[in-house]
């Protein structure tokens, strides 16, 4: 769709409110019906991090309760990604402007920018995990073991992901994953759960089952770190789900696309860390799997996906500080930045930077929920100052609750502590109105 690319006319970054970033998403442009919110959130949803993960929990909560932490994790994480999405898909609005709406139209620019930095790591992140991922298929494939090896791996996805960011998001969210992506990942998947599976049945399906951690991990926790990855989509999901068709599509494409796919690489995970041997590799298990080969390699394919969604997102964010260039143009220079940093960083230098970039996000949209939920009202100041006082609490309790009370987590306090401060605070202000 030409609107998606094109550059808004006149924008001001001092007075947005005049900025046709604040028009919501004709109707015309509505095109993503639930096949399209599930298959993307789906494919999104999937990702060797996200099986990592899963063997971690299944190491430390045991098989009974790292599956509970799993799926009630996914289902509440993924309920709120799709609150988010409502939210867009209803105002019709992308991530950037509901942050105005919500801090006020200068104020919420600050985190824009710490978005942009969040989608540039995370980016990077993702070609990381393609590079090491392809390092490790090509190695076993040929034996070749070369110095050279990941940065010709990190420089081949790189110059795809630019590829993509030349292309339309529309065309490729319901022509590539609905219709190829999609069904190809769904076989790995189905492939490398069979396989484990009957690992699995040939150890023991019972013992497999009573399987003990060894108790680095509370409960909540466990959900609290599941919930980290449809949370960690929040600032991005309103840049798709405003080209909704309809509200309760959205929401339920959203959902279930994004916590079927959370819960099956989890579990997936812990099926995986509970058939090998302690101590063994994640990706060297997956590779000696029966047909593994294939299957890594297809999700690696499906990890694109990923970056190319903080890629989109990221030029979203970059076109409302600066609309003097299109959502195309930010798109291949933020391409090209994630690919010289993924030549050159390890995965484990990037993830604690973008971990605690996280803080603050999963606070923000407990405060955006609260407010613009049903019929909340978007601010028309410059800076709305409750609501980023309660942005800051959150952020607050994010970093303090581990530390003062570890069983519960990060995400979940600060995200309960957000949206009851903001849901008193709309409240009140709601009431004040209306009597005046």
């Amino acid at each position: 769709m030409a609107s998606q690319d094109a550059a808004p006319a006149a924008h001001s970054v001092s007075s947005p409110v005049v900025s046709s970033q604040f028009t919501p998403i004709p109707a015309s442009d509505r095109v993503f019906s639930f096949r399209d919110h599930a298959a993307l959130w789906f494919s999104l949803g999937v990702g060797l991090l996200v099986i990592q993960i899963g063997a971690f929990l299944g190491t430390a909560l045991g098989t009974k309760t790292a599956l509970f932490a799993i799926v009630a994790g996914s289902l509440i994480g993924a309920a709120l990604l799709a609150l988010v999405a409502y939210i867009g898909f209803q105002r019709g609005l992308s991530s950037p402007i509901l942050m105005c709406q919500t801090l006020g139209s200068s104020f919420a620019k600050l985190p824009v920018v710490l978005n942009v930095v969040q989608l540039i790591g995370w980016s990077a992140f993702e070609l990381v995990v393609m590079r090491d991922g392809t390092t490790a298929l090509v190695k076993d494939i040929t034996g070749i073991d070369a110095v050279w090896l990941p940065y010709v791996a990190a420089l081949f996805w790189g110059l795809l992901l630019v590829g993509l960011a030349t292309g339309s998001m529309i065309g490729l969210v319901r022509w590539f994953v609905g219709r190829f992506g999609l069904p190809l990942v769904i076989l790995s998947l189905v492939w490398l759960t069979w396989q484990f599976g009957i690992k699995a049945q040939a150890q023991g399906w019972e013992a497999i089952w009573n399987r003990a951690g060894d108790g680095s991990m509370s409960t909540l926790a466990g959900i609290d770190l599941v919930m980290a990855m449809p949370v960690s989509w929040l600032p991005l999901v309103a840049d798709f789900a405003r080209y909704g068709r309809a509200g309760g599509t959205t929401f339920r494409g959203t959902w279930l696309g994004f916590a079927i796919a959370n819960m099956w690489c989890h579990a997936l995970g812990v099926l995986v860390v509970s058939t090998t041997d302690v101590g063994a590799d994640l990706m060297a298990a997956l590779l000696l799997a029966q047909g593994g080969l294939i299957a890594l390699g297809l999700i690696l394919i499906d990890e694109m996906d990923n970056a190319y969604g903080d890629v989109y997102s990221g030029s979203v964010a970059l076109n409302f500080l600066n609309g003097r260039h299109s959502i195309r143009f930010w798109g291949i220079a933020l391409a090209s930045v994630a690919t010289c940093c993924a030549l050159f960083l390890p995965m484990h230098g990037i993830e604690p930077f973008l971990l605690m970039l996280s803080s603050v996000f999963v606070p923000l949209f407990g405060v955006v929920v609260s407010q613009l939920a049903g019929n909340g009202i978007a601010t028309e100041r410059r800076v709305n100052p409750v609501p980023v006082a309660i942005w800051i609490i959150g952020i607050v309790s994010f970093h303090l609750c581990p530390a003062i009370w570890p069983q519960v987590g990060s995400a979940i306090p600060a995200l309960c502590i957000t949206l009851l401060l903001g849901t008193i605070y709309r409240l009140t202000r709601t009431t004040a109105l209306q009597a005046a």
